[in-house]
């Protein structure tokens, strides 16, 4: 009976500490949100039903985040996604929220707005220690006007100056190069990115990475938390797959070092 009892004993404890410790692992993964909200384009598949497309975690042709989103998951991310207006209470407990490309009329008929309760709530989160990402576009694809209602918030407008139109095939005119001591970047040294909103920026923003004095990444602190911005939405999978620009432009080692950096910025 003492011997039994001395088993029991053992895996009792052996249970209890497994336990802690996979409470502990779930306790450590961070959740990183992607909107689908304000970003939200849809299209009839061969069978005539409206499917999704553009920036998502799912998409793994082209137009998706697939690839992105198993980097985040690499850095020990889960991934999420967020059809519903944020909240403070749907935001809460998430640590980074991706807000790419809102709809503009041209990319839908009734695009869902951004507006000043939104701001609110994710004002509020970001002070109280989100990191937010926004990877927008160039005017003529996005809605930069309720988008920059928020970003004024931290210092960062997006333009309605456009710059890398890539045309007749000629790649150099969408390269940006990397300052050395970048602490984004710590490692990459030049990155395509192809019709970019310029941005402007004033405190508490700061320019990250500038071409040619046009500040193409931004950005800033407010609180707790931390704001990336750029006028592009950059790393879908047609410009981190390795296959459909040259190997020089090293955006999949900027997606890494990205999703590195915004680890470290969670409080």
């Amino acid at each position: 009976m003492l011997f039994k009892h001395s088993i029991s004993r053992g895996v009792i404890l052996s249970a209890v500490c497994w336990a802690g410790s996979f409470s502990m692992s779930l306790a450590q993964e961070k959740t990183v949100l992607l909107d689908y909200h304000f970003n939200h384009e849809v299209k009839k598949d061969k069978s005539g039903n409206e499917i999704r497309f553009h920036y998502t975690w799912e998409d793994q042709t082209l137009n998706g985040f697939s690839m992105l989103g198993d980097i985040f998951k690499k850095a020990g991310f889960q991934t999420k996604s967020l059809d519903a207006a944020p909240t403070e209470a749907n935001l809460k407990g998430n640590d980074v929220y991706i807000i790419v490309d809102p709809d503009n009329t041209k990319e839908s008929p009734t695009p869902n707005l951004i507006n000043p309760e939104h701001i609110k709530a994710i004002t509020n989160w970001v002070k109280a220690g989100g990191v937010l990402v926004i990877f927008a576009n160039d005017s003529t694809n996005t809605n930069l006007v309720q988008l920059n209602e928020l970003m004024k918030k931290f210092g960062i407008n997006f333009t309605n100056k456009s710059r890398n139109m890539v045309k007749d095939g000629k790649l150099q005119i969408g390269e940006v190069h990397i300052p050395a001591g970048n602490d984004v970047f710590p490692t990459s040294k030049i990155f395509y990115l192809k019709e970019i909103s310029v941005l402007s920026v004033k405190s508490p923003a700061k320019a990250l990475i500038t071409e040619q004095n046009d500040v193409i990444m931004a950005t800033a602190k407010y609180g707790k938390g931390t704001v990336f911005a750029v006028g592009d939405p950059w790393l879908y999978n047609e410009y981190v797959d390795g296959t459909r620009i040259p190997k020089e432009y090293e955006n999949y080692n900027g997606a890494v070092e990205l999703v590195n950096w915004l680890k470290r910025q969670i409080p």
